[in-house]
């Protein structure tokens, strides 16, 4: 590989925590690149300050090392966009002072889902629980890391489920993208009248569900309240502090539910019309909420949760009406909720996180089904 092109490789390397900043750097990164003497740089190669910048720990802002004009100019953008999507009251937020974070994660998810219906009648249903565990290292924003398959590894039993989550987090605003699929694995434990709507726990195999959520919000109070100390363990929060949100989200839905495999004796109390349930829902929604951070003692111990609603206007198209329905009100929602202990350079949390959605449909039913999570970490900072 020749010299400019490891210089154009780095180059993207700092370009990208430019876009996805949401983590901490020393006090000095608000300060702009100060040129290196100029006689230590003369006569070094043009890949010479990728060699210092492994050697310094990867301290971008040491005015040693030897940068070429465009990696330097990169480094002022990304001081530009520390500046201005970065800042805080240092009063309220501080950065840890350290760039890599290597983490251990333990997540667990279900999935829930409740229909409604006339005289009193319903179809309740949850998930088996989904475990993955595993680990990452980042360095900034930038993060690389692999979750094994616990339920897998101990039961030997594949479980057909899939999970993808992308979130960008600065001080000014923030961006979520979820993505969770999953068939069969459901547990009935109220069908119709069935045993007089007794709890039951019938395995159902039947059910497929495709989910897909995008979020964007602004933080109002964005100089003192800090969700990367929460959620990334970036910042610490030195005093509570709280906000108001606002900003668009995007909802996506794909189940099917096929209850024709079911038992007769279970069949004759099926509250439906058919045994095949199909929805397809898309939502356009304006959220709003409110986030807090408590800080119980400074530097080590804080608690923070999160409140999103969402209402607006969506499309719905089922088995029994396929037409579009365009005259309903969509909703949902998105609570989290954390708690975060720090000491020196080490750090765990243990963060909850409820997605819920309300389907009104057609024929007086109403659906609400919704994402639960927890999820563990232990990590430290060098």
């Amino acid at each position: 590989m020749t010299h400019s092109a490891r210089s154009i490789i780095f180059t993207l390397l700092l370009l990208l925590p430019v876009a996805l900043r949401a983590m901490e750097l020393p006090a000095d990164s608000l300060e702009t690149a100060r040129p290196a003497d100029c006689d230590s740089c003369r006569g070094v190669s043009k890949a010479y300050w990728i060699k210092q910048l492994f050697s310094n720990g990867f301290k971008l802002h040491d005015p040693g090392v030897c940068y070429p004009a465009f990696p330097r100019f990169a480094l002022k953008v990304y001081n530009w966009g520390d500046r201005t999507f970065n800042s805080y009251d240092t009063t309220y937020v501080v950065g840890t002072g350290k760039n890599w974070k290597l983490q251990g994660k333990s997540y667990n998810w279900m999935e829930t889902s409740m229909m409604t219906f006339p005289k009193g009648l319903g179809i309740n249903m949850h998930s088996t629980l989904y475990s993955d565990a595993g680990f990452s290292l980042s360095f900034m924003a930038v993060s690389v890391g692999y979750m094994w398959n616990i339920n897998k590894l101990f039961s030997g039993t594949p479980t057909s489920r899939r999970t993808f989550s992308f979130d960008f987090t600065c001080s000014r605003f923030s961006i979520n993208y979820q993505s969770v699929s999953s068939s069969g694995g459901m547990i009935i434990t109220k069908f119709g009248d069935f045993k007089e709507g007794h709890h039951l726990h019938y395995k159902f195999g039947g059910s497929s569900n495709d989910s897909k959520t995008f979020d964007a919000y602004w933080f109002f109070n964005h100089y003192q309240y800090s969700q990367g100390a929460a959620y990334s363990y970036s910042k610490y929060q030195l005093r509570s502090a709280g906000t108001a949100l606002v900003g668009f989200n995007y909802a996506a839905q794909n189940i099917s539910m096929d209850f024709g495999g079911l038992p007769g004796e279970m069949l004759e109390h099926l509250p439906m019309e058919t045994p095949l349930y199909l929805s397809d829902y898309r939502s356009y929604n304006v959220l709003g909420g409110y986030a807090r951070n408590w800080v119980l003692r400074p530097r080590r111990w804080m608690l923070n949760t999160v409140g999103i609603a969402a209402i607006g206007y969506r499309k719905l198209a089922t088995e029994t009406d396929s037409r579009d329905v365009t005259s309903r009100i969509a909703n949902n929602f998105r609570i989290n909720v954390a708690a975060v202990y720090n000491h020196k350079a080490l750090f765990a949390s243990l963060t909850a996180r409820m997605q819920g959605f309300i389907n009104y449909d057609t024929h007086n039913m109403t659906h609400f089904n919704s994402i639960l999570s927890l999820q563990a970490t232990v990590g430290m900072r060098f």
